[in-house]
């Protein structure tokens, strides 16, 4: 079954995520949505990395993917912060994942007990799932995936995945 790629992107200078996403855009093929861009303050996990004033944001891809290529395309983004990266300094943070009907899945190397392996080093968590009153959340989803209005942008891509699935 195919899902609605997606990307978490976090960066400290606009111009640095424009270039991502240019190059995103080469290889994987056009946007259909971005969210709001928001301060991202919830750690400070990536300050001594990449600095303070964080903004993070989604970008949703118009072409489903098969689900199975989310381990090529986690390295896919990791190969993208590496090249863009500065005195071994990450300038941004580019973590994949999709949108099914149900739920929201996210691509990452760390392995925890929730978490599922794909091969390639990369695993994958539930992240939130969809409700019929908005999203519901577990103990190991990241808190900025948990504001409100990152609920609501999800939650419209989904009714849209939903809407060219009744179509077919």
């Amino acid at each position: 079954m195919k899902a609605k790629l997606f990307f978490a992107m976090m960066y400290s200078r606009r111009a640095i995520y424009e270039e991502a996403k240019r190059f995103l855009e080469l290889k994987l093929g056009s946007i259909e949505a971005e969210s709001n861009p928001y301060t991202f303050n919830f750690t400070d996990y990536y300050t001594k990395e990449m600095g303070a004033n964080l903004e993070k944001r989604f970008v949703v891809f118009k072409d489903l993917i098969e689900r199975e290529k989310l381990p090529k395309i986690k390295l896919l983004s990791m190969k993208i912060e590496k090249e863009m990266s500065k005195n071994g300094r990450r300038l941004i943070n580019i973590d994949p994942g999709y949108i099914t009907p149900h739920a929201i899945f996210l691509a990452t190397r760390k392995d925890r007990a929730h978490r599922v392996y794909m091969g390639q080093g990369i695993f994958i968590e539930v992240t939130l799932l969809f409700t019929k009153d908005g999203c519901k959340y577990f103990e190991w989803t990241y808190p900025d995936y948990k504001l409100p209005e990152n609920c609501d942008f999800f939650r419209r891509i989904r009714e849209g995945l939903l809407r060219a699935q009744r179509q077919k």
